[in-house]
């Protein structure tokens, strides 16, 4: 699925400069965000994990459990970010099931990192 092409008309996007933090650890969080450009680096512990890109996702853990943050999210270059709050995200599952597995496969990829292989 390409989010690209599903958000590029976003309305309410959002800009981060490069080395701008986007969200931390522990911050309560009610949206995720679509990268549109730029990449953005996500540390656990202070430590990097993994850097997205255009069209990735990012912050969906937070939005889908309404739990706090388990990462932080520093913006690499400058970004822009298209915002999704749970009202939104709901309107995406109804309107484009196939938002909803893509969504759900990146949190399996995500999973499959910190998983000890058998």
């Amino acid at each position: 699925m390409n989010l690209l092409n599903l958000f590029r008309h976003s309305e309410n996007v959002e800009q981060y400069s490069a080395g701008q933090k986007i969200f931390d650890e522990g911050q309560s969080g009610d949206v995720m965000y679509v990268v549109l450009q730029g990449e953005v680096e996500i540390l656990a512990h202070g430590q990097p994990i993994g850097t997205v890109g255009p069209g990735d996702l990012l912050g969906e853990m937070a939005l889908i459990d309404s739990k706090a943050r388990s990462a932080t999210a520093m913006a690499l270059s400058d970004c822009q970010l298209a915002p999704v709050n749970e009202k939104r995200f709901l309107f995406m599952v109804q309107e484009h099931p196939f938002f909803a597995l893509h969504v759900m496969r990146t949190l399996v990829g995500k999973l499959r990192v910190i998983t000890p292989k058998v």
